[in-house]
């Protein structure tokens, strides 16, 4: 593939995600991470790499989008602070956890795990679960090993952990527009000390690309920021003109083809 072919690919990917991320409330990881495999695979990247890859890349991108959201729920007071704290050691130690669990993992098996994580996703899409609210907020205790398994999923899978802490703080008493605020603020700490993780473990590993540093593809990086936050936005418009379950429903029906295609 030509520069100029692989760069309109990753603006479109960036453009695609930002859109999907905006219309549907979800990460935009669940969508950048199966392009970047496939847009990898075309490049005939070694595919000892190509999840790593994918998955680092991922997290970087969301170090600048959510930086974005969180300003932009920040500023409308939709942050709980104190949950956020509360969250926040735990949200640490699993970023950087999850990273390095990956950095074990063969590429092989980390498709397979995200994989059944989409179908998982897709499944919880598909009922429209939601989790039963609580009227007494869990312990300080019980927020750390949250915020451990949230982080340490999401660091895993390159996502910026919504899809995990938006129930959980749901769960926790939170509003859903507290929930959803929060958890933009928690996607921060996650994709920042996931990816330079991604990074650290993947530093001079052979079969790197070009454009390369660590598991992190920067010409992927700069291409999917430069369209998908202002894309986001266009999301958000059309998620208020366009019939959501129905949406919803076909989002689902996606997420889970892809990953029965990671599972084959």
């Amino acid at each position: 593939m030509s520069a100029v072919s692989l760069w309109l690919g990753y603006l479109a990917l960036g453009s695609v995600a930002g859109t999907l991320a905006g219309l549907f409330g979800i990460g935009g990881g669940l969508i950048i991470v199966p392009a970047l495999v496939f847009a990898f695979e075309l490049q005939r990247v070694a595919p000892e790499v190509v999840m790593h890859l994918a998955v680092g890349t991922s997290l970087a991108t969301i170090v600048v989008t959510g930086a974005s959201s969180a300003l932009g729920h920040y500023r409308r007071g939709s942050v709980h602070e104190p949950w956020l704290l509360a969250l926040l050691p735990g949200l640490i130690i699993g970023a950087i956890g999850g990273g390095l669990v990956a950095d074990r993992l063969s590429s092989e098996w980390l498709g397979m795990l995200f994989g059944i994580f989409l179908l998982l996703v897709a499944v919880k899409m598909l009922l429209g679960l939601r989790p039963a609210a609580r009227h007494q907020e869990p312990g300080s205790g019980a927020m750390m090993l949250a915020g451990a398994m949230i982080g340490g999923v999401s660091a895993l899978f390159g996502i910026g952990g919504g899809t995990l802490s938006v129930p959980w703080l749901s769960r926790s008493g939170a509003t859903m527009t507290q929930a959803v605020g929060t958890s933009s603020a928690c996607g921060l700490p996650i994709a920042l000390l996931g990816a330079a993780t991604f990074i650290l473990v993947g530093w001079q590993e052979p079969g790197l690309p070009p454009g390369a540093l660590g598991y992190v593809m920067w010409p992927a990086f700069f291409g999917i920021v430069l369209t998908s936050v202002p894309c986001a936005r266009l999301g958000v418009w059309l998620a208020h003109r366009l019939p959501a379950r129905q949406l919803g429903v076909a989002f689902a029906l996606l997420l889970a083809g892809v990953g029965v295609k990671f599972l084959l």
